[in-house]
């Protein structure tokens, strides 16, 4: 008889079994805290060239600051196109603005370059260089006539009045943009103390009781408002009732005289601001200077961005052109070899010119870029070009240092410093 001993089933021991194989993995927390600092310094470095690359062209490329004393035609290098275009060539502008008779004044020994506005404050720099054995290079790159910016409304007054003649195919939107200015009948209106209500303004929709005049930045500080002190003057002693002097002054007892004779015509303004235009293009302008002295190229940049940003012109700010003109010539002194080599790119490099035609300025030499000359520029963006007369008169400025006088005696200016002082002045 079985037992259950006997009768249980054998026990068998279920064998281990090992599979061969790869060995396991290190493990991974480093690589897990490396892989954001890769990332980070990929992305740096990255982030480095697009950066050099859009500012200079080039990876790396050395940057050269060039420390400028600049007037008015700052307005150029503050472009943020012109900033682009010259740090191509690795080059950027500081610039230090104030008025171009302040320049003269001024030491510029720790300086690149200055660019006053006009020829007189830029002759008394060249010439004090030069007698101090020290001649610098000067660039002419561009050139903008001295003008009368002002309202529709008064424009039309003085149109009513017969002193401001619409300039021919002159019309944006329908509207006149540009007017001629007969500079004798509206010095005139000035030397007689008559007024706007005189004009009837109210028929344009305004009340204005103050004198007929046009206001001036500083004249003891800008070249425009001594610029419009010589065309002053020389208006009044051609046409006007001191034409038996002659038209300019030959000796410094007669450009005190000159000085004396124009002085009402000037200062009649009350206190002048330290930049024109910028009050000009203010939403306060009409009240505060019904006719500013501004250069072209202001009016011309102001009335391009408004047609660039809106689609059309800016129709309540209008243009006068005086029947007797200076074209300006604005000139960059350069004192050390950065100095000229910025001179040289402004002057002939093609995209430089280029902005400027686009920024209003009437380029020297022009025979037109790639959209061609100013006034090709403005018809390509549907602003009229203007028409102006080649009957109109040239004026001119008397000898250096006899012009300096009148500013001196008109404005109660500090003299500018000494310098040599043959030859005459034509800006």
């Amino acid at each position: 008889m079985a037992t259950a001993e006997t009768d249980r089933p054998p026990q068998y021991q279920e064998p281990l079994l090992r599979v061969a194989g790869p060995a396991p993995a290190p493990p991974r927390r480093l690589w897990r805290r490396l892989l954001p600092l890769a990332v980070a310094l990929v992305t740096a470095v990255s982030g480095g060239l697009v950066l050099v690359t859009e500012q200079a062209a080039l990876p790396f490329q050395r940057i050269v600051t060039i420390e400028a004393k600049m007037a008015s035609k700052s307005d150029y290098f503050d472009d943020p196109e012109v900033r682009r275009l010259l740090m191509r060539h690795g080059i950027r502008v500081h610039i230090t603005r104030m008025g171009s008779r302040e320049i003269a004044h001024q030491d510029y020994d720790d300086y690149d370059v200055v660019f006053p506005s006009g020829q007189p404050a830029a002759d008394s720099i060249t010439r004090r260089r030069a007698d101090e054995g020290r001649p610098v290079t000067a660039y002419r790159p561009f050139v903008s006539p001295i003008v009368l910016g002002t309202y529709r409304e008064y424009a039309e007054t003085l149109k009513d009045a017969g002193i401001a003649t619409p300039l021919p195919g002159a019309a944006a939107d329908g509207r006149t943009l540009y007017y001629r200015l007969d500079m004798r009948r509206f010095l005139a209106l000035t030397a007689a103390g008559r007024r706007w209500t005189d004009l009837h303004i109210e028929r344009h929709g305004l009340h204005n009781d103050n004198r007929v005049l046009a206001q001036t930045s500083d004249i003891c500080e800008a070249n425009s408002a001594g610029t419009y002190l010589g065309l002053v003057s020389y208006v009044d002693h051609t046409v006007g009732e001191h034409r038996a002097k002659g038209d300019i002054p030959q000796d410094l007892a007669e450009a005190e005289e000159f000085g004396r004779d124009i002085r009402a015509l000037l200062n009649d303004q009350g206190m002048p601001s330290s930049e024109k235009n910028e009050t000009y293009v203010s939403a306060e302008g009409k009240s505060i200077s019904p006719i500013a002295v501004i250069y072209e190229h202001q009016f011309l940049a102001h009335q391009l961005q408004a047609k660039a940003s809106s689609g059309r012109v800016d129709a309540s700010r209008v243009l006068l052109y005086p029947s007797a003109r200076f074209f300006t010539e604005p000139q960059l002194i350069a004192l050390t070899p950065d100095g000229e080599r910025l001179g040289e790119l402004i002057s002939h490099d093609e995209a430089l010119r280029e902005r400027a035609r686009e920024l209003g300025f009437r380029v020297r030499d022009d025979g037109g870029g790639a959209d061609g000359t100013l006034d090709d520029h403005l018809r390509a963006r549907h602003l009229p070009v203007p028409m102006l007369s080649a009957d109109d008169t040239k004026a001119v400025l008397p000898r250096l240092d006899l012009f300096e006088r009148m500013v001196e005696v008109v404005g109660d200016c500090d003299p500018l410093p000494k310098a040599s002082t043959a030859g005459g002045e034509t800006p």
